[in-house]
């Protein structure tokens, strides 16, 4: 019996009946209309003027003392003696998976650590839901090549796809930017893209046996995937596929209160400790499977597209499923969460002696989702855009055919140029420089992808400061306002190199807007 065969019918769907869907839409309208009357609301605000960062407020400003926020707490000393506070909204840009809700984490971590703390309980089950995820697409992705004919899969020796591709002609250092065409085989072979490298002991060896047995014993394990995300969003789904786990404005309102940030309480509801208890009982089978060799064989040949955090929480399976698990800090960090809309942050901060109000947008990538950055335009002083420069061997979900590097050149191009953000701060963060290093290391070719980029050595020192060449050009030939760019390298997940890099861009932008306002 084929495995695939099967596969489908042991899938456990969750299924909300009229009244039910009735109820969260109308709450979720509530929760839209919520959003929409409190950015009236805002826009409706006179604009706060801004103190210089020593904290005197000379006499030609009296006139505007009503301007200021008198509310908060954290108060900067005027001469007239007000408290005042610099309010400063940052926008978190980027394509969907560039790294805009885990610089959101960091930023928490450096000025909102207690707050961390207090969530770190209710980001267990979430961890959980990207192990099952992980689980889910490996059985799918060897379903799949178990319902290919044998004849179609070559032995493990057989060159690898890499090997058999043509390199394009070699470019020259000054011809413009383009990605590759490799689109159809990077998306999988699903897609049409060549032979399978499984071995041919898939139709009745050992092989099959083993991971049989395996994807047995963990089928109840990922059939509790979707009712653990519908958990998760209290019910809430998006349309189109398989159900999610999404951050959205109110989420933590959202489905069980006992789960979520902020909770006085580390236990979740049945669900929740019915996926724990399963999870510490197929612990080992968990570590077999990842660890089996074809499936590293098809992590390494076919390019089995896992989330990038996959593997993290996979190699840590004994430590997350003991019964007394608490997610810590790089775990955290590690989880992946779509965003839906716009998540406001605050955060009180003191830069320099200036005490600042942070208000931190992270906003939903895909390009679905983009139109709903606009409203926050105008309160907006700086933007953070985030750019993924390990993604030159991918291409969006939404769009095959479009090569990610490609979408952030074209999403920072349109950023640059929006008259509505002449007026803000510029910041740019060429983004996980670490899974960079690592393609290149495993010899991954830029050059198969990106077309533009010829001969070049395929080094970490090379292909990065070509990717930021690029993104330096189109800032120098759209931006309509010629303000100053800020350019850094980051990992997100580089605790200690990125907090540095928040404080030396908060400051510097807080500097900036005084000099700019003419308060120094």
């Amino acid at each position: 019996m084929a495995v695939a065969s099967s596969y489908s019918d042991s899938q456990s769907t969750r299924r909300i009946d009229d009244a039910e869907a009735t109820r969260i839409s109308n709450r979720i309208d509530e929760e839209l209309r919520a959003e929409k009357e409190l950015l009236r609301r805002r826009k409706n605000q006179k604009k706060d003027v801004k103190a210089p960062a020593g904290g005197r407020i000379i006499n030609i400003l009296a006139p505007f003392l009503d301007l200021f926020d008198r509310s908060s707490p954290s108060p900067v000393a005027g001469s007239f003696g007000v408290n005042m506070c610099l309010k400063h909204g940052v926008m978190l840009l980027g394509q969907a998976e560039s790294g805009k809700s885990t610089l959101q984490k960091q930023f928490q971590l450096y000025y909102a650590s207690n707050q961390m703390e207090k969530e770190r309980p209710a980001w267990r089950p979430v961890v959980y839901f990207n192990i099952i995820k992980a689980v889910r697409m490996i059985l799918e992705e060897l379903d799949f090549e178990f319902s290919q004919p044998a004849q179609s899969r070559p032995p493990l020796g057989s060159s690898s796809p890499q090997s058999s591709y043509q390199a394009p002609s070699p470019q020259t250092p000054d011809e413009s930017y383009s990605p590759g065409g490799a689109a159809a085989e990077i998306n999988g072979h699903r897609n049409g893209g060549g032979a399978s490298p499984v071995s041919g002991l898939a139709s009745g060896g050992v092989w099959q046996e083993d991971l049989a047995q395996l994807r047995t014993k963990l089928l109840p394990l990922v059939a509790v995937e979707n009712s653990l995300a519908s958990d998760l969003n209290g019910g809430v789904t998006v349309s189109g596929g398989r159900a999610g786990v999404f951050v959205r404005a109110g989420w933590q309102g959202a489905g069980s209160s006992s789960i979520w940030p902020g909770s006085s309480s580390s236990r979740g509801p049945p669900v929740n400790d019915l996926v724990a208890r399963m999870l510490a009982a197929t612990r080992d089978e968990v570590d077999m499977l990842w660890n089996h060799s074809s499936v590293r064989t098809l992590l390494k040949y076919r390019k089995l597209r896992l989330e990038e955090s996959a593997s993290f929480f996979l190699d840590n399976i004994h430590r997350i499923a003991e019964p007394d698990y608490l997610p810590s800090t790089d775990d955290i960090l590690n989880v992946r969460l779509q965003t839906l809309g716009v998540k406001e942050h605050s955060f009180d901060i003191s830069l320099s002696g200036t005490s600042v109000n942070w208000l931190l947008y992270d906003v939903g990538g895909a390009r679905g989702q983009r139109h709903a950055w606009v409203p926050y335009f105008d309160d907006a002083t700086a933007i953070i855009f985030l750019a993924p420069i390990s993604a030159f061997d991918q291409y969006l979900e939404e769009d095959p055919r479009t090569n990610r590097i490609d979408d952030s050149l074209q999403l920072f191009t349109t950023i640059c140029s929006n008259k509505l953000l002449k007026n803000t701060h510029l910041v740019l963060m060429l983004n996980k420089t670490d899974l960079l290093r690592q393609k290149l290391s495993a010899g991954i070719r830029v050059k198969k992808y990106i077309t533009s980029y010829g001969n070049r050595p395929n080094t970490y020192e090379e292909v990065s400061e070509y990717f930021r060449a690029h993104f330096l050009q189109v800032h120098r030939r759209n931006d309509i306002s010629k303000r100053a760019l800020y350019a850094h390298f980051t990992s997100m997940l580089d605790i200690k190199a990125t907090q540095k890099i928040i404080v030396n861009v908060g400051e510097a932008i807080i500097r900036s807007y005084i000099t700019d306002a003419g308060l120094t």
